[in-house]
């Protein structure tokens, strides 16, 4: 069998992330609510209550923690801290969104070769990061090889040839 060095575990996609929640509601509220993730069934197995959602191609596995009052609750929103992207297709429409729900956010920008690229990051009720951005604008460059690829797969003819420049 030849060794795929490129991708030594044969992985296909990311599946889901899990978090640990002070309110499995509250945080499902959230995630139904402010990012449009749906409800989806779990294994009745499980001894542990929790929720499992599924939107924009992941699932998040919510996990109700045995000691809520114990979890450390972020409240700076430092966008170099742990979290999770997702692009959207208005910057705009977000931000309006967020401000009509009272959501607290800070705003970034990455410049990089002429391109920008907006960001939005904001807590979950538990504190994990989220982060709103147009970063399919940004080429996703390997270091090691020659094939320039897009953060979405829409805009990947995109990338494929070299930027025109306009005088």
């Amino acid at each position: 069998m030849k060794e795929n060095t490129g991708n030594p575990l044969h992985l296909k996609s990311l599946n889901h992330i899990s978090l640990l929640c002070r309110s499995v509601e509250e945080s499902m509220s959230f995630y139904q609510h402010v990012l449009g993730f749906l409800p989806i069934r779990r294994p009745g197995s499980f001894d542990f209550d929790g929720a499992w959602l599924f939107g924009h191609g992941v699932g998040i596995h919510l996990l109700q923690s045995t000691e809520p009052e114990k979890l450390l609750k972020k409240t700076e929103i430092n966008p170099k801290d742990n979290h999770i992207s997702f692009q959207c297709e208005s910057m705009g429409a977000v931000e309006k969104k967020l401000k009509e729900m009272k959501i607290e956010y800070v705003r970034a920008v990455v410049e990089e070769g002429g391109i920008q690229v907006d960001q939005l990051f904001f807590h979950d009720p538990d504190g994990f990061m989220i982060e709103i951005c147009n970063c399919d604008s940004l080429p996703v460059v390997p270091l090691a090889g020659e094939i320039a690829r897009s953060c979405s797969r829409v805009n990947i003819h995109q990338l494929v040839q070299p930027p025109q420049i306009h005088p």
